[in-house]
């Protein structure tokens, strides 16, 4: 870690003072963070030009730079959609006009709060895990008795957020794509909480990816927390440039060292803001407060486990006591489509009754985030459920570290052919079931049907078929959401009335 003023470099222009009041600003992208920085630089003064080449409310990107009008435009606003190659944001970069993210806009437009100043930011990024973390962060921020809102890249604006008086800290989850343009932003405490090839079609490679991720460290005020198991991470911290005083604190599933937050059997600790951190832990929760994010054998994951000691982590940088970190990490509800068991059955196969388990984890959009997934379970008790829009990724990795874990697969999407390959490679004794687009009707219900086929005796804890995709869901579908509520709609309709049908999690 660094410390010091700004240096010199390709954000300084985009770091300059720039009076909103009469300015001509670019919104690429009228999405909804789009429309909410629209409307924040409207009610500033400022002249807003929407350009989308999607809407019918607004210039196309081409018929704008045609037109000429990039060159008067003082200022670009983009959605964190557009990757920096788009023609609009290129034209820009050429000729020197800033480019903001939203997030970028909202720091530049923040409004004091209770305290008198601005509400400080807990941001957070990763791979994979910072939709489950910022909701624990508000929910162990709220058990504080904190005004707090989990923003950003999840529910509200954050832009719309920062002009809200009321608020007394904001927990801040971050894309790479809004970090990419995101330029002065100094978070009260930061966090990444994992790196792992994902949007290599948007960033370009893997290091251009890990980059801007690093980019919520820089300026961190008080502490930047990191993954311990992720050597990256800690390599981000080092290289941050941090307010005089910030200090790197780790996160780990394993006994805390000093400067550290981890676990001591069942129990998570503190070590990183303990007072007497050099000699005692301070006690945070057990799992037991964990207990509404467990799987379908009662056990927590993993990499959930480790998205809690990151919340607690970012809590105790604003100042939270361990015992609201117990409190909120109690009374946090999880969302849809993460690791969500919606239906049970008992289904008889060769003479032998087989609980079956059907788990949404449909948000699990990458390699990454499937291998944690995958390894909440058992070995051989998977039937997995796979494949999307693979955005040039590769499978080899995830099959060969989680082919233990499998009991058959079901592929289905547009791209099969990168993860029939690893499975070819790396578990050719794994049956495999395609589900080809165009000839199957329903691709739920087909999918569901083909995993009821692959269920055999065998693990004491019964066989889970596991929507853990890998991919993203375009392809096929409207969103990851709308892909888990078909997977849940078929496998309810598939258990029938001698199946459980649930609502939530186990």
């Amino acid at each position: 870690m660094t410390q010091g003023p700004d240096q010199a470099g390709p954000d300084t222009a985009a770091r300059r003072p720039l009076d909103l009041e009469g300015a001509r600003v670019v919104v690429a992208g009228m999405g909804v963070s789009g429309r909410a920085a629209a409307e924040v630089l409207a009610a500033r003064g400022a002249r807003v030009v929407p350009v989308d080449d999607a809407s019918d409310e607004a210039v196309s990107s081409a018929e704008y730079l045609a037109g000429g009008g990039l060159a008067r435009a003082d200022l670009v606003v983009t959605s964190p959609g557009l990757a920096p190659h788009h023609p609009l944001l290129a034209a820009a970069a050429a000729q020197g006009t800033p480019v903001w993210s939203e997030v970028e806009l909202a720091w530049r437009v923040r409004v004091p709060g209770p305290s008198g100043a601005p509400a400080p930011w807990l941001a957070l990024t990763g791979t994979n895990g910072k939709t489950t973390t910022v909701g624990m962060l508000e929910s162990v921020l709220t058990a504080a008795g904190r005004n707090a809102l989990a923003v950003g890249n999840v529910g509200t604006p954050i832009v719309h957020a920062v002009t809200d008086p009321t608020f007394d800290v904001l927990a801040v989850e971050l894309s790479s794509f809004q970090l990419h343009y995101t330029h002065s932003m100094s978070a009260q405490a930061a966090a990444v909480l994992n790196v792992a090839a994902d949007h290599l079609d948007w960033h370009g490679s893997l290091e251009a990816y890990a980059a801007d991720k690093a980019r919520v460290y820089e300026r961190a005020q008080l502490a930047c927390v990191y993954n311990v198991a992720d050597p990256r991470t800690e390599q981000m911290v080092r290289d941050a440039d941090v307010v005089d005083g910030a200090v790197a604190v780790g996160f780990t599933l394993g006994t805390p060292a000093v400067g550290q937050i981890g676990l001591v059997e069942d129990v998570l600790v503190d070590r990183g803001f303990a007072r007497l951190r050099h000699t005692h832990a301070a006690e945070l929760g057990t799992l037991d407060d964990l207990a509404a994010l467990a799987g379908p054998d009662a056990t927590v994951p993993p990499h959930v486990v480790a998205d809690a000691l990151a919340a607690a982590a970012l809590a105790l940088a604003h100042g939270v006591e361990p015992a609201h970190v117990r409190e909120g990490l109690r009374a946090f509800a999880p969302g849809h489509h993460r690791i969500e068991t919606v239906a049970r059955q008992a289904l008889t196969v060769d003479g032998r009754s087989v609980d079956v388990s059907y788990v949404d984890d449909s948000k699990a959009t990458n390699a990454h985030a499937a291998a944690a997934s995958l390894g909440a379970f058992p070995p051989g008790s998977v039937v997995w459920v796979a494949g999307g829009l693979a955005k040039g990724a590769r499978f080899d990795d995830l099959v060969r570290a989680r082919r233990d874990r499998l009991a058959g697969v079901v592929l289905i999407g547009a791209d099969r052919e990168p993860l029939r390959d690893a499975l070819a490679r790396h578990a050719p004794e794994v049956p495999v079931v395609e589900i080809v687009p165009g000839e199957t009707g329903d691709v739920m219900t087909s999918a569901v049907a083909a995993a009821r086929t692959l269920v055999r005796p065998g693990p004491a804890t019964g066989t889970t078929v596991l929507l853990a995709p890998a991919c993203a869901s375009m392809d096929q579908f409207a969103s990851y959401a709308a892909r888990g509520d078909a997977f849940a709609a078929a496998a309810r309709a598939a258990v029938g009335e001698g199946g459980e049908r649930t609502g939530g999690r186990a």
